[in-house]
């Protein structure tokens, strides 16, 4: 039926054949990403949290970069260790309110890097939402299509029997069930892995809230 479609017809299902080769690819290393941060992210709390101290996570911390809580740690890390170099350099005691105040560095500083971490694994979720919102439209496109061109074949030979209607409409229907095809594993996805992302920044938030108040505490220690 494709070989003896019309040319608009074969325009559209290679439309919607790049949409669907696109999505799926997608679909494939989105699960790698995100199962490959899951385990990362296990492995380096599991670390954190038994380490004796923040020099000792950080130099492991480094090596699980596709945990967005190790990204998180490291970046806030780094944000410390400019903070002590500028204190050092200032000597002098500083009150608790000036101790306090550098906090807001630190928070800033992990509140990016929580950010980039949520665009990293949200990167090409819109294309899916693209195509499942457009792809039915497009093979709607070819339906319409396929219908005029079966009236153009009764107009030509002046009969509406089924050997005339039928290529055009078995075209029309071709087109409509690709773009379902293509459409409803997008849609499904899609909120698949939104709702995954959802879960990610939720853990990143939990982390980044405990990170922040063992810092606020360790400064309020030495008092």
């Amino acid at each position: 039926m494709m070989t003896g479609a019309g040319l608009m017809v074969k325009l559209v299902m290679f439309t919607l054949l790049v949409f669907s080769v696109v999505s799926w690819a997608i679909i494939i290393i989105k699960q790698v990403i995100f199962k490959r941060a899951s385990r990362s992210s296990e492995d380096f709390l599991e670390l954190f949290w038994s380490s004796k101290n923040l020099n000792e996570a950080y130099d492991s911390a480094r090596e699980y970069t596709l945990s967005p809580e190790a990204a998180v740690f490291v970046s806030g890390f780094n944000e410390l260790k400019k903070i002590s170099s500028a204190r050092a350099n200032q000597g002098g005691s500083e009150t608790l309110e000036m101790q306090l105040a550098t906090m807001e560095n630190l928070k800033r500083a992990v509140r990016k890097a929580q950010l980039i971490e949520s665009e990293r694994f949200g990167r090409s979720l819109s294309f899916l939402a693209t195509t499942g919102s457009t792809t039915p439209f497009i093979g709607l496109f070819g339906t319409v299509w396929g219908i005029m061109t079966s009236f153009q074949e009764i107009g030509i030979r002046g009969s509406a029997s089924l050997a005339v209607v039928a290529p055009g409409i078995s075209e029309a229907l071709i087109a409509t069930a690709a773009g379902l095809a293509v459409a409803i594993p997008a849609v499904i996805f899609y909120n698949f892995y939104s709702n995954k992302q959802d879960d990610v920044e939720t853990e990143v938030e939990n982390f980044t809230t405990d990170f922040l108040n063992l810092i606020e505490r360790d400064i309020l220690a030495r008092r």
